[in-house]
Parts: structure tokens; sequence; C-alpha cells
């Protein structure tokens, strides 16, 4: 009964510690890649699933340059799109440089 007992208390502990880590994991913010776009952009759409498979390590947000709130990106970008932020800062346009992302990602990811 003792052993039973012990073994349980063990099995609490441990499971506990995974539910601990993963919610203390689960807190680090996610870096924001900004990804400005409009309807009817191939290379956006492009763009979009060239960065599938990094989906996890970043927040996408769109902005669609043609709406009315946006008119100052679409002045600057109408040209360029797709144009890509990475927490406000610009990190590329027109294709999507996979290492350049991964490599910014990860010193973002090392500095947290």
């Amino acid at each position: 009964m003792i052993w039973f007992w012990c073994n349980r208390v063990q099995q609490v502990q441990y499971t506990l510690g995974l539910l601990f880590k993963k919610s203390c994991s689960s807190t680090k913010t996610l870096p924001v890649l900004t990804l400005f776009t409009k309807d009817l952009c191939p290379l956006c759409d492009e763009a979009k699933e060239v960065l599938k498979p990094l989906k996890d390590r970043f927040i996408l947000q769109e902005v669609d340059i043609t709406l009315p709130e946006n008119s100052a990106w679409y002045d600057r970008y109408k040209f360029d799109i797709p144009v890509f932020h990475l927490n406000g800062q610009f990190l590329m346009m027109h294709r999507v440089n996979f290492s350049k992302l991964e490599k910014q990602l990860r010193k973002l990811e090392q500095q947290t």
C-alpha cells in the first residue's frame, strides 16, 4: 500500500512538472511577422505557402495596403508587395528569403 501511494505521488509530481514547464514555455511572446499584401497578389500567396514550415515561430499579421486606413503603406509599398516586417522592422520584400527569416527568428529566440 505504501509503495502504491509513493508511486502515485511521484506520478503526480512528474505530471505537475510537465504542466508547469508547458505553461511557462507557452507564455513566451512570439515575434510578429507583418505581411503587407493585397487581394489578387500571387507573390503574396506564394510567400504565405513558403512561410508555413515556420508558422509556429511567429505571429503572422497581414496588412491589406488597399484599405483606406492603410493608405500610408499603400503609398510606400504599392509596387513592392509582398513586404515583410519583423517586430516592426523592415525585413525583406518581393519573395521570402527563408534563410534570412530563419536567422532573424533564431536571433530573437536566443534573446528570450
